[in-house]
């Protein structure tokens, strides 16, 4: 894939979009994440942080699951954070508090259907190298949620 194709690809993603995907591949069940096909031309990625702390809890290799975008940077990948609350830590909101405390698994502010899929209205502004975006909760764009460019 080239730089643009993956850039026009990025531009169409929205914080919080909803995808159903199938759990392609848990390479090293507990200790890196699993790799989710969410129906385009670049892979979904869920990391081990976000996952519940057992790796018998993790969803197994052709799971069907709604999956929402957690963000999205110039690596050719897209985090994935899961929607189903079996699936994801069991200290998320602490969790989210604690080392992304600008982040909110609900944002406190409204959502809106973009595409059939559930877009929260916040902006991401970059953040730095361990924290490629931050959302700053509370700031519209681009009719109800933001992109991630």
């Amino acid at each position: 894939m080239t730089d643009a194709e993956w850039a026009r690809i990025r531009r169409g993603l929205r914080f919080g979009q909803v995808f159903e995907g199938t759990v392609v591949q848990v390479p090293r069940p507990g200790a890196i994440g699993i790799f989710v096909d969410i129906g385009l031309d670049v892979g979904g990625f869920v990391d081990v942080l976000l996952l519940p702390e057992q790796s018998d809890d993790w969803p197994a290799e052709g799971t069907v699951a709604d999956f929402e975008i957690w963000w999205a940077d110039s690596r050719q990948q897209i985090r994935l954070k899961p929607s189903d609350s079996r699936y994801l830590r069991n200290d998320f909101t602490d969790f989210v508090a604690r080392f992304r405390p600008h982040w909110s698994s609900e944002p406190n502010t409204s959502s809106s259907e973009v595409s059939g899929a559930t877009v929260s209205t916040c902006s991401f502004e970059p953040a730095g190298p361990e924290t490629p975006w931050r959302v700053r909760p509370g700031s519209a764009r681009n009719n109800g949620g933001p992109r991630l460019m």
